[in-house]
């Protein structure tokens, strides 16, 4: 005999069709699921939410379902790994559109202040993420060295979808000294360069490297120490002296180049589909956050 309420009954014989979709669901209990940022799933009514993801989803107007959950894992990771105080701007580049990509992940509030990239020159924005030309195009974070918590304690990261060899850097600033100081380039000339010094230009870090694709980081988590990190796997680490200079303080950080006191050079022309600035972690958090990176990159179609 049919079951008319439905209680342990199969769908076929279920009139009021608990935890189904909204399409069979004629009570409809709490909000339908379109209004989830997790989209089309078997839950009748909507998650609470990470509130740090809902801001960010709201302020850089995601619509896609699957970019809403990406972003919600992502954050959801970065916090049960113990990274998410640890950092000071994220951009996961997602949205499609220059006017998305800008936000910062962990302040989604459109001011210098709060670390929003201004994108400059010839920049090509898609579901992959930022694609500067080579050329012209950078974007200024307005982060100085000064937003840092302390000169030994920071790190630096750039995940390009895109293998390109020669002259260029991904992301930092030059003083006009004698070294890339506070850059990271995934594949300068073959290399993959990493300074990270925040008060000087001593110490910095060469890793043989044939392919910029990939998350890279440059990571200082100890006095006088740098590492280098490509997709989780540490690449060396080097003893980096830090010093006084003035320049630290005042200079803003550029994406898609370094800023050569105020001047871009080294423009790349490799497609950001994430960066981020923050305190240093551990070698268990460095490989932790790119597992917590890839999976995002993973869930929006996008891993290299």
């Amino acid at each position: 005999m049919a079951n008319t309420i439905g209680w342990g009954q199969a769908a076929v014989n279920n009139t009021i069709d608990w935890g189904k979709g909204k399409t069979n669901n004629t009570i409809g209990w709490g909000t339908i699921y379109s209004s989830s940022p997790y989209g089309d799933t078997d839950l009748v009514g909507t998650p609470a939410g990470d509130a740090d993801a809902l801001a960010f989803i709201s302020a850089a107007a995601i619509t896609d379902a699957t970019q809403k959950r990406a972003i919600e894992k992502l954050v959801v990771d970065l916090k049960g790994y113990g990274i998410w105080t640890k950092m000071k701007a994220i951009y996961p580049m997602v949205g499609g559109s220059s006017s998305a990509h800008k936000f910062n992940l962990r302040n989604p509030v459109d001011s210098d202040s709060a670390f929003r990239l201004v994108f400059n020159g010839g920049w090509t924005h898609s579901a992959n993420g930022a694609l500067p030309n080579g050329t012209n195009a950078f974007a200024n974070t307005f982060f100085k060295g000064s937003n840092w918590t302390t000169k030994d304690n920071a790190h630096m990261s750039y995940y390009s979808r895109t293998d390109v060899n020669g002259s260029q850097v991904e992301i930092g600033l030059y003083d006009g000294g004698t070294a890339f100081n506070n850059s990271l380039a995934t594949r300068y000339n073959n290399s993959f360069q990493s300074l990270l010094n925040l008060a000087g230009n001593a110490g910095w870090l060469l890793v043989a490297n044939t392919n910029s694709t990939g998350q890279f980081m440059a990571n200082r988590n100890a006095v006088n120490t740098l590492n280098s990190w490509k997709n989780g796997v540490k690449q060396g680490e080097v003893a980096s002296v830090s010093f006084t200079n003035v320049f630290y303080p005042t200079l803003n950080y550029t994406l898609g180049a370094y800023n050569d006191t105020g001047t871009p050079a080294a423009y790349s022309a490799k497609q950001a589909a994430f960066a981020s600035f923050g305190d240093g972690l551990t070698d268990t958090q460095a490989a932790n956050y790119y597992t917590a990176v890839q999976a995002f990159q993973t869930t929006l179609g996008r891993n290299v």
